[in-house]
């Protein structure tokens, strides 16, 4: 596949704009040059849109995950709703190709009863890549009105005396009452959403004190987190740090650390708060130094036989993004040249390229590895991730217009 002129030099204006002495540094180091990214992240980016080309106009569901290499469909969305959707933004504005803003309006519309479901804390999830980005894109103020009602729905999930957002079950469901988890940081932008989009600060002010809890009680000293932490639900006590998806309490799980960076990085940027910032430097410092020569994150860093253990490439491309988010606020160009490597080894030797049966886009993607569920297959968010990476490399003013890579 070939990759436009344009887009080749629109990548090399960016390189040039960000680049400073480290980064050339890295370059004679062996990392990847301008024009040899591009053409990687391009060709990557362009199989996508074929790939959805093809599968898109036949999928009336949300994809939650492949078998034998074919997608399994959820009719609501299950937590992973919004990435099909987000994932047609970004093949719409990659390619310009129209069919793909007029499926990606079709695939968020079967999102709406979820806007009032106060049963889980994925609504960011669910309603910024799918949602907001309608909004941003088309300027409708339906899709403004169902975020902001699903921001509604989330704050309802806040526990005051522990100052966390409640991760799993009914609100009135005892199980899981005190469980906080990694994942939610990523969650809380659809909370300032609301509240710029309100004048209300009540949805920013429950993402600012979950997220002050989460940087106290999920970083250890050297970076690393858990998946999950407990607390007394009826006194907001801290119990201590657990696992679902991770291989222990005290091991590392791969695509949770990926969410810290990419969700205390947005935080930052939403706030203003450099301990926000700090904290995902902190993350990001430990995630890169436990990436193998081969810039695929491993399911979790610290399971018995990592780094020689299945991969995750969901996690690579989470982690990406969030460093090229987290090098344009620290204005530190090795954190872009980790996520160019990334985003290039996944580009290599992740995609589906070499299958003609394959509906999705990335390969080697594990979903709960204790559960031995989803082993070495492709996800949503894996797919979507990858091509807002990718965007935020080739087209970063496009990217921007979708889903607000601005500070406050």
């Amino acid at each position: 596949m070939s990759m436009s002129r344009r887009t080749v030099l629109t990548v090399a204006a960016g390189a040039a704009a960000t680049a400073a002495s480290p980064a050339h540094a890295a370059e004679r180091s062996g990392a990847p040059g301008t024009a040899s990214v591009a053409r990687t992240l391009g060709t990557a980016a362009d199989y996508a849109v074929e790939k959805l080309r093809a599968v898109a106009p036949g999928v009336s569901a949300f994809p939650v995950g492949t078998k034998f290499e074919k997608w399994v469909f959820s009719q609501n969305g299950d937590w992973v709703g919004g990435f099909w959707p987000g994932t047609l933004w970004m093949a719409y504005l990659h390619s310009g190709d129209e069919t793909f803003r007029t499926l990606a309006l079709d695939s968020a519309r079967k999102l709406a009863p979820r806007q009032h479901d106060t049963s889980t804390h994925d609504l960011g999830f669910l309603f910024y890549p799918s949602w907001v980005t309608a909004w941003r894109l088309t300027g409708d103020d339906t899709w403004r009105a169902g975020a902001v009602q699903a921001a509604d729905s989330l704050i309802r999930r806040y526990n005051p005396r522990g100052r966390f957002i409640r991760a799993w079950g009914a609100l009135d469901d005892p199980v899981n009452a005190g469980r906080a988890i990694m994942d939610t940081i990523m969650n809380l932008d659809l909370l300032d959403f609301a509240s710029r989009q309100t004048g209300d600060e009540k949805y920013l002010r429950v993402a600012v004190e979950h997220a002050r809890t989460a940087q106290r009680v999920f970083p250890r000293a050297d970076g690393s987190t858990p998946h999950v932490f407990d607390f007394d639900p009826a006194t907001g006590a801290p119990i201590g740090p657990n696992t679902v998806q991770g291989y222990s309490p005290a091991s590392c799980w791969s695509r949770g650390q990926a969410w810290g960076i990419y969700g205390f990085t947005t935080m930052y940027r939403r706030t203003g708060d450099q301990q926000f910032l700090a904290t995902a430097r902190k993350l990001a410092d430990f995630a890169v130094g436990a990436l193998s020569p081969d810039h695929v994150p491993v399911w979790d860093y610290r399971a018995p036989q990592a780094p020689h253990d299945i991969k995750d490439a969901s996690a690579g491309a989470v982690m990406a993004c969030g460093l090229l988010d987290l090098a344009t606020a620290t204005g530190r160009p090795d954190y872009r040249q980790v996520a160019l490597r990334i985003l290039t080894a996944l580009s290599e030797t992740c995609l589906t390229a070499k299958s003609a049966r394959a509906e999705a886009i990335v390969a080697r993607c594990t979903r709960n590895r204790p559960a031995e569920d989803g082993i070495e297959i492709s996800l949503p968010y894996a797919d979507y991730y990858l091509l807002e990476g990718i965007l935020r490399v080739l087209r970063p003013h496009d990217v921007d217009r979708a889903i607000d890579l601005s500070s406050r």
